[in-house]
């Protein structure tokens, strides 16, 4: 295999030895899909009434949120937890507006959530390619596709998650928006159950992204203490 294309979300912090993220596409909207037959947002959404995700952050987000609602586990690919929920396993379920629109599915989308309502996974929206890093030729053939803006966007994210060695395991959330060279950051870290967080803002240089982004973390990490990351772990 001469390269592999992924969804930035879902790619390793660290890479095995010898590969490296040849190219960052376009990003796609980065926001996150309300999808429910029962209310128009997650703000109407009844007390009690069930979200089903399968995401830590997303899970954790809601519960920050709307404490009063029930937050269930949710598994398959888009179409089969879209299936569910029309079978009515769930009241609302939460998706990434760009996988969605990826799909073909976007219409499904019942509301739209605003990054400052629901704060997004690390690169979400981006497909990254891979490639061996000695691999000239191919990594030339690559070259061309990346746009600039959005891998810088994302290596300040991965940046900001390495620092806090998170996974998907880990209620992490951030995002970093680039206009006109400079470089805003918001980060988000929560206990699960949505009961306590640690957000962090930060600006700067778009050239500095990756820095920006590991400061992020180190704030993270001294503000919220060890006992907060040891119940994340």
């Amino acid at each position: 295999v001469d390269l592999a294309v992924h969804s930035m979300k879902d790619l390793p912090t660290e890479l095995a030895d010898g590969l490296c993220i040849a190219a960052v596409l376009p990003r796609g909207d980065v926001r996150d899909a309300f999808v429910s037959a029962k209310a128009p947002s997650l703000a109407e959404l009844p007390p009690g009434a069930v979200v089903a995700t399968s995401s830590l952050r997303r899970g954790a987000q809601v519960r920050r949120l709307r404490p009063d609602l029930r937050v269930a586990d949710i598994r398959g690919n888009v179409e089969t937890r879209l299936k569910k929920l029309a079978e009515g396993q769930a009241d609302a379920t939460l998706l990434a507006l760009a996988g969605l629109e990826r799909l073909g599915l976007a219409a499904h989308a019942t509301s739209i959530l605003s990054t400052e309502e629901m704060l997004p996974a690390v690169a979400q929206g981006a497909i990254g390619v891979t490639c061996r890093e000695a691999d000239a030729k191919t990594r030339a053939l690559l070259a061309p596709l990346s746009d600039a803006a959005s891998a810088t966007a994302v290596a300040c994210e991965r940046s900001f998650l390495a620092c806090l060695d998170g996974s998907c395991k880990t209620p992490i959330a951030g995002l970093a928006e680039i206009d006109g060279g400079m470089l805003r950051f918001r980060g988000l870290i929560l206990l699960p159950d949505g009961s306590a967080w640690h957000a962090v803002e930060l600006t700067g240089a778009a050239e500095h992204a990756r820095q920006i982004g590991f400061d992020a973390g180190e704030e993270l990490l001294a503000r919220a203490g060890a006992d907060f990351m040891s119940s994340l772990a």
